[in-house]
């Protein structure tokens, strides 16, 4: 178990020490779990309450809470960003073992950097590239001509299909699919006519994809997935999709094909994009909405319901059926008094 002195976790993580700086730490834990030896934060006010009661050897603070507190504090700007930075040194996650497993199957002609490691059963298809300190998990599969970038890794039982081209320090959790066919189709007289999906994908640097999620090969032109950008689990990206930098889409979000997502936007949960439209850069878009038409401004937009009884929401739902009538003999009233 890594351990440092707070005076050591401070320089490392931008922060400053209240107290005293020699005690020793070598984990993380919450402010209601975090015991001697750890250290929490407090990044929301509703949390405010088990500072008072926690047993954590310090704590990061914004300098605001930090001037009533009577315990070790570790002094930040942002508190949450310390701790992040904090976990990544204390950070448990083990790597796979050096070098190549035996049962592996690698085509002589792909090229395996140094320091790079694949796991047992892993398939490397031809031609392809994997750079230096890449660890490649169980059961991968990487098709022909891809590319997986410096220290990258991908878990285990992730599939590349072949034309993917990935940049340096990327992460990819277990099951995803990268490369896979767009959903394109002609239809002939009831009969859907398979439309081959030419283009590949290309993924910018320090990318992180999470768990089962897809991601579509482009139908001419590239998918693209530019550096920075985070995808939670179970994310579709369709065909031809362009995401820009930092962006950041969280679980069971779906984003149409060739549809433009601008920088340093969030899109929550359960959301939804729909084909061939353009979101600008820095536009929040909350939990469950529906995006049916351009976004041409930065903002925070947002279209889902809360939940209610069933029986409002049917008295809703029949008022919403009536919508239109309403508003037509409102117009019909306003003639009227107009004339």
């Amino acid at each position: 178990m890594h351990s440092m002195t707070l005076k050591e976790l401070a320089a490392a993580v931008g922060a400053t020490v209240k107290g005293d700086d020699s005690i020793v730490v070598n984990a993380v834990a919450t402010l209601s779990d975090a015991s001697a030896g750890q250290v929490s934060f407090l990044a929301n006010s509703k949390y405010r309450s088990q500072l008072l009661d926690s047993r954590a050897s310090a704590v990061f603070l914004s300098s605001k809470d930090a001037e009533n507190y009577q315990g070790v504090a570790l002094i930040a700007k942002d508190p949450y960003v310390a701790f992040a930075k904090a976990t990544q040194l204390f950070d448990t996650t083990p790597n796979e073992d050096q070098g190549i497993h035996p049962s592996a199957v690698i085509h002589p002609s792909a090229k395996i950097g140094e320091g790079a490691s694949v796991a047992a059963n892993a398939v490397i298809g031809a031609n392809v590239i994997i750079g230096e300190n890449v660890q490649i998990g169980a059961s991968c599969v990487i098709g022909q001509d891809s590319i997986v970038g410096s220290n990258s890794r991908l878990w285990a039982n992730v599939t590349i299909y072949h034309d993917v081209h990935m940049g340096q320090s990327c992460l990819v959790q277990s099951g995803t699919v990268i490369g896979s066919d767009g959903f394109g189709y002609a239809n002939e007289q009831g009969n859907w006519i398979k439309i081959p999906q030419l283009g590949g994908v290309r993924i910018g640097d320090r990318v992180e994809i999470g768990a089962c999620t897809s991601i579509d090969r482009g139908a001419l032109s590239h998918t693209e997935i530019h550096d920075g950008v985070i995808l939670d689990n179970q994310v579709q990206i369709a065909h031809n999709v362009v995401i820009g930098q930092n962006t950041a889409i969280a679980g069971a979000s779906v984003v149409a094909g060739s549809s433009t997502i601008g920088k340093y936007c969030i899109i929550g949960g359960n959301s939804g994009v729909s084909g061939h439209l353009s979101v600008a850069d820095g536009v929040h878009i909350t939990g469950s909405t529906n995006i049916t038409h351009n976004i041409r401004e930065k903002g925070v937009y947002s279209s889902a319901t809360v939940a209610t009884s069933n029986k409002l929401w049917r008295r809703n739902t029949v008022r919403l059926r009536q919508l239109d009538d309403l508003f037509t003999r409102v117009k019909h009233i306003e003639k009227q008094l107009k004339d």
